[in-house]
């Protein structure tokens, strides 16, 4: 019986380090040559790492969340035979997934991504993996979400259970290891939090004739085609807005001490996925129309909550718009989303009455709440660039003039 150590492999672009993501196997699992290992974070992918040999694991590195230094151990296991050393300097990689600046990971497909061990354990329960939702990279199904789905479907279910469940006292606590993309999120925001002065502005706007112009433009498309969405207008006119505003389409290059402001608008989109929140970027937002805007706002969208996005449509924004929809509430103060030096908040629309010419009439209003870095951005600029904003949405007419 010999060891074979595998060490931990540069996953490029000059890493140093990984988390470990996931493990899928175990201390005693036997594997086969070619059988996933581990799923390991980096800044820029999740990484699939399968088996360079066949034998049985005798140890690992660490826990799920523990970083590990590229040539380091990372899993050794007890082999039969004598392992050749193109084996051993060549370990199986599986592809990598996009993982971008605040988001990341996986591609879901028909087949069922899991580990063996699980395999045997959802046969012995009599489990159809096909219907355990999975959060871990490509869509793997992990520990966690076998054994929430398992303990889920034994709960009784029913008015009666529910009542009963309600009306008893309740102890349990979940401890939920705060690892992978998670802990990317709780890093980036953390850090834009206590690095940036952040300087929030809001102001409200009577969005009545862009609704009106919306409805007037959606109502001549042919059925079944995608309509026209507040934010594709929106990117429209901040594209505008910002030729009069550069400060605030720039990136703060704070290893360099520099401010590098950008001629082209690269669109960040922040995107609420099942992974967590990921920036889509439309870029070169400047050469598109608004029809050409609306698309690529959809379709880098639709690909981060698919998890198809590639690395270059999750990296590279200059400025960022983000919304919570119909829940959008009143105000909002939006984090920025780093190294850019400003985000658009934009809040739900809603109708209410507002005194015009000295009438009381209904309008169609919505608050723009957004957020600037101090340093680098006045407040008088930062006020002066969401008023031209507003004026642009209030006569929308103005957005399509030269």
């Amino acid at each position: 019986m010999n060891e074979f150590t595998f060490k931990l492999p540069d996953l490029g672009e000059g890493m140093v380090e990984a988390e470990i993501a996931e493990w899928m196997v175990k201390v005693g699992d036997e594997v086969k040559e070619e059988d996933p290992i581990c799923a390991m974070l980096t800044d820029k992918a999740a990484v699939e790492l399968t088996a360079p040999v066949s034998g049985k694991v005798i140890s690992v590195a660490g826990e799920e969340g523990d970083m590990v230094t590229v040539g380091s151990a990372l899993i050794v296991f007890a082999t039969s035979g004598e392992v050749t050393a193109e084996t051993a300097e060549q370990p199986p990689i599986a592809p990598q997934e996009p993982a971008a600046e605040t988001s990341a990971l996986p591609v879901t497909s028909g087949k069922v991504v899991t580990s063996p061990s699980i395999r045997a354990q959802a046969r012995e329960a009599g489990v159809n993996l096909a219907q355990v939702p999975g959060t871990g990279p490509r869509g793997r199904i992990l520990k966690k979400d076998f054994e929430a789905f398992a303990a889920g479907g034994r709960t009784s279910t029913g008015p009666a259970a529910a009542a009963q469940t309600a009306l008893q006292p309740r102890t349990g606590v979940t401890e939920i290891k705060v690892i992978g993309l998670r802990r990317k999120i709780a890093e980036r925001m953390a850090a834009s939090a206590s690095e940036i002065p952040h300087f929030t502005y809001v102001e409200e706007v009577d969005v009545t004739a862009l609704e009106s112009l919306r409805e007037h433009l959606n109502s001549k498309k042919p059925a079944g085609e995608s309509k026209l969405t507040p934010l594709a207008f929106l990117g429209v006119a901040l594209v505008r807005v910002l030729r009069d505003f550069p400060q605030c389409n720039a990136h703060y290059d704070k290893d360099r001490n520099l401010i590098v402001r950008h001629e082209a608008v690269h669109l960040g989109i922040a995107t609420q996925t099942d992974g967590g929140l990921k920036v889509p970027v439309a870029r070169h937002s400047e050469a598109l129309s608004l029809e050409e805007l609306a698309t690529e706002i959809r379709r880098v969208s639709t690909a981060a909550r698919e998890n198809t996005a590639t690395r270059e449509e999750l990296s590279g924004s200059t400025i960022s718009i983000t919304s919570l929809g119909k829940m959008g509430g009143i105000v909002s103060t939006p984090i920025i989303n780093q190294p850019e030096v400003g985000i658009i908040g934009v809040n739900k629309a809603v109708d209410r009455p507002m005194v015009q010419n000295g009438q009381i009439v209904v309008r169609r209003m919505m608050n723009l709440s957004s957020s600037f870095d101090h340093r680098f951005v006045d407040g008088y600029d930062a006020a002066a660039m969401i008023q031209a904003l507003k004026e642009l949405l209030e006569q929308p007419a103005l957005i399509f003039m030269p």
